[in-house]
Parts: structure tokens; sequence; C-alpha cells
């Protein structure tokens, strides 16, 4: 009995693919095990960050964007993941800020004048609404900014002004300070 080779050449093919998908799986499982041990608001970034590379994934598929987009895109998703779950693991709270993460030459998209890598700080306040949390080799470095809410710029600016940008009117109570208004007296 001759022996068809061409059906003999796909047999380790589709071995290998059942392989690769099984460890795809498990990585996969892994991932989502990991994510566990956080609380919702942190699951659900990581899951929006997910689905931001499966975006970029279908994308390059469809051949919309350059190899070099999808690289640099796919590595910001990672540096991003890579920040969010070392800020849930150290402050041990279910919060994140709202996060941006650049490489050296698209300092601009966030600053008017851009600062030098070289120069960021951990924990530095740049332009009044960024803090520098540090910075992520993920293929090329990303340097990780965090938002500041309203009540973090003013407290970074160090004026005194209410969230809407406005000067507080004399006789203000200053923050902290308990207020109080005058009874409404409805006579029956």
């Amino acid at each position: 009995m001759k022996r068809n080779s061409r059906s003999g050449s796909y047999f380790p093919v589709a071995m290998m693919l059942i392989c690769g998908l099984a460890a795809s799986q498990a990585a996969a499982q892994s991932r989502l095990n990991e994510e566990e041990q956080f609380g919702p608001v942190v699951r659900a970034y990581l899951g929006y960050l997910r689905n931001e590379q499966e975006v970029v994934d279908d994308r390059a598929s469809r051949r919309e964007i350059s190899r070099a987009y999808y690289r640099r895109n796919s590595n910001r998703i990672r540096a991003l993941r890579q920040i969010a779950i070392r800020i849930a693991r150290e402050s041990g709270n279910d919060y994140l800020p709202e996060l941006e993460a650049v490489a050296g030459d698209e300092m601009g998209t966030l600053f008017e004048h851009p600062p030098k890598p070289e120069t960021l700080r951990v924990s530095a306040v740049l332009g009044g609404t960024l803090r520098f949390l540090g910075s992520v080799r993920s293929g090329e470095i990303f340097y990780v900014f965090a938002r500041l809410d309203p009540y973090e710029q003013v407290e970074a600016t160090g004026k005194a002004r209410t969230v809407d940008g406005q000067q507080p009117r004399a006789g203000a109570p200053k923050r902290g300070q308990a207020t109080t208004r005058p009874r409404r007296v409805i006579t029956p």
C-alpha cells in the first residue's frame, strides 16, 4: 500500500497549530486568573486594554495599519497594562487614574513645550495636569503619566482657586473648614 506523502506532511503542521492554540488559551486563562485578584474598576481597565489590543490586531489583519504602527501601539498597550497592575498592587485600591503612555518622540502630544525625557523625575507634576509615573521598556521606552483630577491640579499648582477656575469670594470658608448657613424659618 502506497502512502500519500501529501497527507503525511499535514500531520506535523496540524500538531503545531494545536499546540500553539493550547498555549495561547493557557496564556489567556492565566491572564484572566491574574486579573481576578483586582477589584471591578481595575479589571474593567485591563479588559479595556485587552479590547484595544483586539482592535489593533484586527486592523493589522486587514492591513489597515503599518507594521510599525501596530508594533508601537501593541507596546503602548503592554506598557499601560504593566503600570496599571503595578499601581493596583502597590496601592491596594480599586482605583486607577487616567493614564497616558507616550514614546519620547510623542511628548508633543501631551505638552506644548515637551520636557526632555532625561529630566523627568518620578512623581513630578508637569504642566499642572500630569504626574510622571515612570518609564516602561516595552519594545521601546514609554513614559507614563497620570492625569490629575481637578482637586489635585489645584493642590499641585498651589493656587487658591475653586474647581471651576474662579477665585474664591471674600469671606468664603477655606478648604476643610466647616460651613454653616442660616436656618430657614417658615411661620405657619
